[in-house]
């Protein structure tokens, strides 16, 4: 198990949730929702040690759910890390860092779902309501 499942377990385990606004909510993360224009999803910062998520009105209910749970892979993974802003299109970036926090935000998404026996990944995804473009990062 590496670091972002195991982070996730831990996070799932201690809130009883895989809900990303929850568990936002119980670690004292503001999550405010404002115009970011047309290609900013969100953005995590921490000001004088207080973070905050913030996630563009615009999104539909998916999207902003993984951009909160993107946001909360670089609070738990990357503390201290200036972020850039999720873009359209940065969501694919090759840096490591987008990287890991999408995949971070697949899997708390998932939470403790598993695939069925037999089930392809891709069915398993799809079954947890995540988008076919987003499936590279699990």
């Amino acid at each position: 198990m590496d670091l972002t499942e195991r982070t996730i377990t831990q996070l799932i385990k201690i809130h009883g949730t895989n809900d990303p606004m929850r568990v936002a909510a119980q670690k004292r993360i503001e999550v405010l929702f404002e115009d970011l224009g047309k290609n900013i999803w969100g953005y995590y910062a921490c000001f004088n040690r207080i973070p905050s998520i913030h996630i563009n009105f615009r999104l539909d209910e998916f999207r902003a759910r993984f951009a909160i749970a993107h946001e909360l892979g670089h609070h738990f993974l990357h503390p201290g890390i200036n972020t850039p802003f999720l873009r359209k299109n940065t969501l694919f970036s090759i840096d490591k860092i987008e990287r890991e926090a999408n995949r971070f935000a697949i899997k708390l998404i998932i939470g403790n779902s598993q695939p069925e026996y037999g089930e392809t990944k891709k069915s398993f995804l799809l079954r947890c309501c995540i988008p076919e473009e987003l499936h590279v990062f699990y």
